[in-house]
């Protein structure tokens, strides 16, 4: 097989941990948002086995693959990728306990949570939530985060959008913005806690 062949076939086998690590490690920011895709949906369906959170464990998932991107330099292969990243997102998950003096129920993984069924373009957080019926507070709470967003700063609001609403990749947004994929994963998360904050009372209230 000739060059280009090789090059012509690439792109359709899935590229391994090792093989998408080495990359990584080399500034390759597509191979390591290949390597979040593969990984969020365990990495989340842990974090929130262990707080019973949906929306903490979203920014909690984020600021795992923020502190993995930023650790990864000094990745020396001696486990395997998923193994050192679990561990990394244990420990974000306990300090985030320990800060809040909440105990967790002693299970770090529970199998009934399928990681399957979580899509593997599923945006970084979750998205606000009101009953069907509940149609003149959907236009409020739609207006409020509308709001909220514009009071982001402009760099925040750019990542905000493009991943909510555009649904692009981290790698794409890099490329928009003119940043790193571990710039693009740090605006993300902080302007999630920056709306979380805006938005804290704006679910309507049951009755």
């Amino acid at each position: 097989m000739n060059s280009a062949e090789v090059k012509a076939s690439y792109g359709t086998v899935e590229a391994s941990d090792p093989e998408l690590v080495i990359r990584s490690q080399s500034g390759d920011m597509e191979a390591f948002d290949q390597l979040v895709t593969r990984y969020r949906g365990k990495v989340y369906a842990m974090i929130v086995n262990m707080i019973h959170n949906e929306a903490d464990a979203w920014d909690l998932a984020q600021d795992t693959f923020v502190k993995a991107w930023k650790a990864l330099p000094r990745f020396e292969a001696r486990s395997n990728f998923y193994t050192w990243l679990y561990r990394i997102a244990h420990n974000v998950t306990y300090d985030w306990l320990r800060k809040r003096r909440v105990r967790g129920d002693g299970t770090e993984f529970d199998d009934s949570i399928r990681t399957d069924a979580i899509e593997s373009a599923a945006p970084t957080a979750p998205r606000p939530v009101s009953q069907p019926d509940e149609n003149a507070e959907k236009s409020e709470l739609r207006l409020r985060i509308e709001n909220a967003i514009a009071k982001l700063s402009p760099d925040h609001r750019d990542v905000i959008l493009l991943k909510e609403i555009d649904g692009l990749k981290y790698q794409e947004i890099a490329d928009r913005v003119g940043c790193s994929i571990g710039t693009v994963m740090s605006r993300l998360f902080y302007a999630r806690k920056k709306l979380q904050t805006l938005l804290k009372d704006a679910h309507p209230t049951a009755t």
